[in-house]
């Protein structure tokens, strides 16, 4: 009773306009209510759920990725990959290049949604001239923006790290993510092949020799990096909190003087627009972690666990009921309110049926990124139609197959653990 008075009283809030946000901290409020806890409590609990010192990895990279989105390193990834892939001369090679190139960017900017923006005002143009349909463009390029979610050093692990009390280190997660987001990629250019060849898309054009070398030159400053975020962590020259500010330093530095494409007097609208985002987030983080507190309180997780198991005591038909469980409320909820709401609930569980918390952390951030990529809130879907120029309906219509490649590789993620965890094993 009490778990469905905190969900109704948050959808409730929801429906009627109130900003997810504060619909949380309305709805903590009504729990503690309920249960007769002193609204003194919450306060504390919201002021506490900000206060840890590994919150700082949120702005440091979200500022990190956005100097570098809007740098004119996308431009540089994107040609890149296009003299990586053009040695191969495949048919539906311009396709491959932006599923590639937004692999590099997602090991740079962390967001889904500045990957689509960035690559996406390059690459759909250019694939539009060169003869592929706006849409597939378009579907191509949001499917292959959800690898941001999973490869480090994404923003969404952070979050979901936040959500445990910070017991489920980054680091783990940010190597749990490197091989689903590899496979999501593979997947993505193996469908992109198969599509290429059934209608005839163009083939690859190959990049000279001098002008590759040029291309790989210009691009290197970007791509060292990927070695800054995730081999200082490895080598323990750093914690994943100084990576993201080493990160800063660098992007900022490479940006402003070596690339030069970005003004200076566009810096403070930069920051401006970064410290928006993270605002927005450490808000949703306080308030989450105040429901957090009361739904543990009610000893929801214990009752939502009893509940699971009147329906099945096999762990493998319950992480399926999870799975549509996430799908559907990636459909209704973003990313972020919806790993800091479901998190404290559902990872209880899990851990009832011996699922790694790594493992699922994974499970869940690729449900969700599936979610975003359909209506009715689907950032990604919105984001990429914007960038695109396509209606809504039109990319609908042909974005199936995507979505069954993605479901795929869900299922693969979920029913073989070792796909998450083989790497944060092998670190020991």
């Amino acid at each position: 009773m009490e778990a469905l008075l905190v969900i109704g009283a948050l959808f409730g809030c929801i429906a009627i306009g109130v900003p997810i946000a504060y619909a949380l901290g309305l709805a903590a409020l009504a729990a503690a209510w309920w249960i007769d806890l002193p609204p003194e409590a919450i306060m504390l609990q919201v002021s506490a759920g900000v206060t840890k010192f590994s919150m700082l990895t949120i702005p440091f990279f979200v500022l990190a990725g956005a100097i570098m989105a809007e740098g004119g390193m996308a431009r540089r990834l994107v040609a890149f990959a296009n003299a990586l892939v053009g040695v191969f001369r495949l048919r539906g090679g311009l396709a491959v290049v932006d599923i590639v190139a937004t692999t590099f960017l997602s090991g740079i900017s962390g967001s889904a949604v500045a990957d689509i923006s960035a690559v996406g005002s390059v690459m759909i143009p250019q694939m539009e001239k060169a003869g592929y349909p706006r849409v597939f463009s378009t579907n191509v390029t949001m499917s292959a923006s959800v690898q941001a979610l999973l490869i480090p050093p994404s923003h969404n692990a952070v979050i979901y790290s936040l959500a445990t009390g910070g017991t489920i280190s980054i680091l783990s997660l940010f190597l749990a993510g490197v091989m689903p987001g590899l496979l999501l990629g593979f997947s993505l250019v193996v469908l992109c092949l198969v599509i290429a060849y059934r209608n005839r898309y163009p083939t690859g054009e190959p990049v000279a020799p001098r002008a590759a070398f040029g291309m790989a030159v210009s691009a290197f400053w970007g791509m060292i990096t990927l070695f800054i975020i995730l081999g200082g962590i490895l080598a323990g020259v750093f914690t994943a909190v100084e990576a993201g500010a080493v990160a800063c330093v660098w992007a900022f530095l490479v940006t402003m003087f070596v690339y030069r494409d970005f003004r200076w007097r566009d810096l403070p609208g930069l920051v401006h627009r970064t410290l928006r985002t993270v605002s927005m987030v450490m808000t949703l983080i306080a308030f989450a972690s105040a429901v957090g507190y009361v739904m543990a309180l009610m000893q929801a997780p214990a009752k939502i666990t009893a509940a699971f198991l009147t329906v099945s005591d096999n762990k493998y038909v319950i992480l399926m009921l999870i799975n549509v469980l996430l799908l559907v409320l990636g459909c209704l909820l973003d990313m972020a309110p919806a790993i800091l709401i479901c998190t404290p609930i559902l990872l209880p569980v899990m851990r009832n049926f011996g699922v790694d918390p790594v493992h699922f952390g994974m499970i869940m951030m690729l449900n969700l990124g599936i979610g975003l990529c359909h209506p009715p809130v689907g950032s990604i879907l919105f984001v990429g139609c914007a960038v695109g120029k396509v209606r809504i309906e039109d990319v609908m219509r042909e974005i199936w197959p995507f979505y069954l490649v993605m479901f795929g590789v869900l299922m693969a993620v979920t029913y073989v653990p070792a796909i998450s965890l083989w790497l944060v094993h092998a670190h020991g």
